[in-house]
């Protein structure tokens, strides 16, 4: 196992000097902030408690800096590896600019819903636990819109082969084995559950409505709605739920209106853009056409370290040249080359006639 840890190590800086600044930077609030909670209750200070967050409290600070709290060492390794993979696979397409403000919008959101949900916990329970007990901080809520982010962007990338498990099923993955954690005593607490529902969910109103990029706001693809994170069965209750609750939104303006935009004055007749056919999924099918590629361009490039037929022909040829050289060679004595009837001819030969190296000998006659 000690062997191990040094190529480990190697590899995880090299990928985090290939990162941008906003990545290297949170990772190293991370750690820091870590070392600090030997000496210092940095759940207590920056983590959210729900009796805190609200007025008369009102301490706000904790919806930025609860993300980046951790108290044991597995804890840093997923929040510090949670961000290393939004700076491999997320920057690259949206920049480092939204990155961060992709972090501190899940964030955010997820803190305030969480809070949310344990006030209204203790209103229907009288328990002053929920409010002054938890302690809500870590990671969970930003994996959740992570992973929600890597859905839209290659959600038909093979994450395990047998059994067969693809991108797009993740965040649902994750949720069950949370809820099963729960259900098994191996959590202490449903904070790190409730972050990460509510992560997942505001990452995707972020990006389903929001986002800003250069061919509009937000992705109203197909893949991409809510129905598509549930089981096939269930998908069409769960479409027309999610329609209603789109339209009763739109109406008080906090969501916009999918509208159909017709181009008339497009090269072609008619141009149609539906929510189906949105740009995002053009850039999901590049990037799976880009993969395609650089997976057939490898394959080349493994054939080709085979030798080929025309190096074959070539040291067939070589060693041809190679067997047809004289076995003996033509003695540079006075004599001249025997020729087909068995005479020698003297060194009056003109010298710049060629030697032959093939010997040819005839039957001699027969004596009487």
């Amino acid at each position: 196992m000690n062997r191990y840890l040094p190529v480990a190590r190697q590899h995880f800086l090299a990928a985090l000097a290939s990162t941008s600044v906003v990545v290297k930077s949170i990772s190293a609030i991370v750690v820091l902030l870590y070392l600090l909670s030997f000496a210092v209750d940095t759940s207590y200070a920056l983590g959210i408690t729900p009796g805190y967050l609200f007025p008369p409290n009102f301490w706000v600070w904790t919806l930025v800096t609860h993300g980046v709290v951790e108290q044991h060492i597995w804890g840093v390794v997923a929040n510090v590896g949670t961000v290393m993979t939004c700076g491999r696979l997320l920057e690259p397409l949206w920049g480092a600019l939204e990155l961060l403000i992709f972090f501190a919008v899940v964030n955010v959101a997820a803190g305030i819903l969480v809070g949310l949900s344990y006030l209204l916990t203790y209103v229907a329970t009288f328990d002053l636990d929920f409010l002054f007990a938890v302690r809500v901080y870590g990671a969970a809520g930003f994996l959740g819109g992570v992973l929600v982010a890597l859905k839209q962007t290659m959600g038909d990338t093979t994450v395990l082969r047998v059994p067969q498990v693809r991108l797009k099923a993740a965040p649902a993955l994750v949720l069950l084995l949370l809820s099963l954690l729960r259900l098994s005593g191996l959590l202490d607490t449903a904070a790190p559950l409730a972050a990460y529902t509510y992560g997942a969910l505001s990452g995707w109103v972020y990006l389903r409505f929001y986002q800003r990029h250069s061919r509009g706001r937000g992705d109203m693809s197909d893949h991409f709605a809510f129905a598509s994170f549930f089981p096939e069965a269930l998908q069409p209750a769960v479409g027309l739920l999610a329609g209603l609750v789109h339209a009763a939104l739109v109406k008080i303006k906090v969501c916009r209106k999918m509208v159909k935009r017709y181009d008339v004055g497009a090269p072609s007749s008619i141009t149609i853009s539906l929510p189906g056919t949105d740009p995002q999924d053009a850039e999901r099918r590049r990037q799976l056409a880009l993969k395609a590629l650089n997976e057939r361009l490898k394959r080349v490039e493994d054939q080709s370290a085979w030798p080929s037929m025309d190096d074959e022909e070539d040291d067939d040829e070589d060693e041809l040249r190679t067997h047809s050289q004289p076995l003996l060679p033509v003695s540079s004595s006075s004599s001249g080359p025997i020729t087909a009837s068995g005479t020698a001819h003297g060194s009056t030969a003109p010298a710049t006639a060629p030697e032959s190296s093939i010997i040819s000998f005839e039957d001699a006659p027969s004596r009487s």
